[in-house]
């Protein structure tokens, strides 16, 4: 930990714009533009999942790892308990956990509630370049977790 005596206010400003990124990776997947979180991370950031032995480096290779999820998948992620620890006024790093709930095959409209198809956290560290705070690097650990499941038919789950 760096012995930098950082000023209330600017701790603060950090610890915002480091939960408003954890939080804009996750409207991104879900509802926008999947390849966009790419931009979230330094030129060299990378995503980390240990259990599947998945490691992507580089804004690039992010991208195209994001972007190529199923055009049919639908999935809404829950982020909680959210805890960022400012190190120095460049670095930080955070815990947060997430529950997603993911399905492909979908065509449209509500479908029945199904489990969640993930349960874990995320931690995450970032730093500050040129005035922005970015991701660094992001590791995912789910202790819970399945297989996205495919619907059967595009009507076949609906509720009506």
């Amino acid at each position: 930990m760096d012995d930098e005596i950082i000023p209330p206010v600017e701790r603060m400003l950090a610890e915002r714009a480091c939960e408003r990124i954890i939080v804009d990776f996750i409207h991104r997947l879900d509802l926008g533009d999947p390849g966009s979180v790419a931009e979230l991370f330094t030129a060299d950031g990378f995503w980390h999942w240990p259990h599947g032995d998945r490691r992507i480096e580089g804004r690039e290779a992010l991208r195209r790892y994001f972007a190529s999820r199923p055009a049919d998948r639908l999935s809404r992620r829950l982020m909680t308990n959210i805890l960022v620890t400012v190190e120095s006024g460049s670095t930080a790093r955070a815990v947060s956990y997430l529950t997603t709930y993911r399905v492909d095959g979908y065509a449209g409209g509500m479908i029945e509630p199904r489990l969640p198809a993930n349960v874990g956290h995320y931690e995450d560290t970032f730093h500050k370049i040129d005035g922005a705070w970015l991701l660094a690097g992001r590791t995912v650990f789910l202790p819970f977790g399945a297989g996205t499941e495919r619907l059967s038919a595009p009507d076949a789950s609906r509720v009506s």
